[in-house]
């Protein structure tokens, strides 16, 4: 039987697949050695970092949501011929947000609005050529009086709304306490009980308040999304909400890739300089002085110009629009991890250089113990905790980065979704009088909460992996 639909798998979805892998391994990896069980459970133990984690999952779930892509099979017009797909490739966030995709506009409309923000030269039913702001097409189109009727609407579903939430949630919360209750062998009204006095081991109530949150907020959103635009619309009518929620998936690919790219050259070269010293460290300390006196942002244009350069004579090589800008991200990441490797390299280095004198790594050279083995067994373990450290604090900072060269207009393609290109396109909307200022406030939302929650939890990662800061 076939599918009414032909799968499609870009560069970044097969590394977004391993990255997943990897870090399932990772877990399962941890969780039978104690030594590094332990600082896990400190993590799990701060209420502030598993809120921050719980919104971290939302920003993931919606970015692998939007990592699986096909084409849609076109209706046969042929028996004889072979299946056509679309040339669109489409995700399955855009088929959960397919109402939202589909609702465009025929330019900019305010938040909420029932109207369109500018006033356009309409006929009236006399016959008169009147400047008036015209019916927005989808935004309030349910209502038939929208200047008397759009109050009490959005007060009606943000009750109505925000009733089913809290009923939905605590639903949900007897289930979750009644399943922690079993687990624990005590009755479920000791356990709530010890759920909000935060007297078990895991911050329960921190993550069930914060994903309560989350429920009551997309239960009360989803409806008003639909029947209004909730952030408003671009310049070509396209609904802001939606438009965030795509540039998910690519702050987080920024994030995520260039560490996959960043870390082999970090760990290889910073703990090489270090256990070897000599000439060996001498051109490693050459190589990373020399790229880091190079400006980062004119090697980074400088590369993203020669492969625009590439794809522009190669075009007939990308089937689709799609394909040309996930290639285009992905040597972006690339790029990143090659230039953002020097900070990571250096502090393993000296990290490596005082481990090596250690008497266990000095008893394991008495030993006749090989180089390899040595590095992988005694120094490796020892500096992976500054590794996860650098991954976590670093993770904001690239995906500020992708704003920030988007802005600049050497990041993301110009096709692609991403919060860089919402704030480089609100760039000109803000010279309008009057403003139009939801573009950029959207995107400094989305943006201030993957940052922010990526911030809080490093925070707690480093209190609990630094040797330093353990047990304060």
């Amino acid at each position: 039987m076939s599918l009414p639909f032909q799968a499609v798998v870009l560069w970044t979805d097969s590394l977004i697949y391993l990255f997943l892998v990897m870090a399932i391994f990772f877990a399962f990896y941890v969780s039978r050695k104690e030594h590094l069980l332990s600082p896990w459970r400190q993590i799990r133990r701060r209420g502030l970092a598993m809120s921050a984690l719980v919104v971290l999952m939302f920003y993931v779930s919606v970015g692998l949501l939007d990592s699986i892509h096909f084409r849609k099979q076109l209706p046969e017009t042929d028996i004889n011929l072979e299946r056509q797909y679309a040339p669109e490739v489409l995700s399955l966030l855009d088929v959960i947000t397919g109402q939202l995709k589909k609702n465009v506009e025929r330019t900019y409309s305010a938040p909420l609005a029932t109207h369109a923000f500018s006033k356009e030269m309409l006929e009236g039913p006399d016959g008169v050529q009147q400047r008036v702001f015209p019916r927005l097409t989808f935004g309030g189109a349910h209502l038939l009086s929208p200047e008397t009727e759009r109050s009490s609407d959005l007060l009606k579903m943000l009750v109505k709304q925000s009733l089913k939430g809290i009923l939905l949630f605590s639903i949900l919360t007897f289930l979750f306490i009644c399943i922690l209750s079993q687990k624990y062998q005590i009755r479920p009204k000791e356990m709530l009980r010890k759920v909000l006095h935060g007297e078990t081991e895991t911050a329960w109530r921190s993550i069930i308040f914060t994903a309560g949150l989350f429920l009551i907020l997309i239960e009360i959103l989803a409806p008003l999304s639909i029947k209004y635009h909730l952030f408003g619309t671009d310049k070509v009518g396209q609904d802001v909400l939606y438009l965030s929620l795509k540039g998910i998936r690519t702050g987080l690919v920024i994030g995520t890739l260039t560490t996959l790219a960043m870390l082999p050259f970090a760990i290889f070269l910073g703990i090489s300089a270090g256990y070897f010293r000599g000439k060996i460290d001498d051109a490693i300390q050459y190589l990373y002085t020399t790229l880091s006196s190079i400006p980062g942002v004119l090697l980074i244009a400088s590369a993203v110009l020669i492969l625009q350069v590439y794809m522009d004579k190669h075009s007939e090589s990308f089937s689709s629009i799609t394909e040309r800008a996930d290639i285009r991200l992905l040597f972006l990441c690339l790029i990143l991890g090659v230039t953002g490797w020097i900070g990571l390299c250096r502090l393993l280095r000296g990290e490596t250089l005082k481990l090596r004198e250690a008497e266990y790594v000095l008893a394991a050279k008495a030993l006749g113990v090989g180089h390899a083995r040595i590095i992988t067994h005694h120094i490796l373990p020892n500096v992976m905790h500054i590794v996860l450290i650098a991954v976590a604090l670093d993770f904001s900072g690239l995906v500020l980065a992708e704003a920030v060269l988007s802005y600049v207009g050497v990041g993301v393609d110009p096709a692609m979704i991403s919060w860089g290109n919402m704030i480089n396109n609100a760039r000109l909307e803000m010279a309008r009088e009057p403003i139009v200022w939801w573009s950029l406030t959207a995107a400094f939302i989305f943006m201030f909460g993957l940052v922010l929650s990526a911030n809080v939890f490093s925070d707690a990662v480093r209190d609990a992996f630094d040797p330093r800061l353990r047990g304060r």
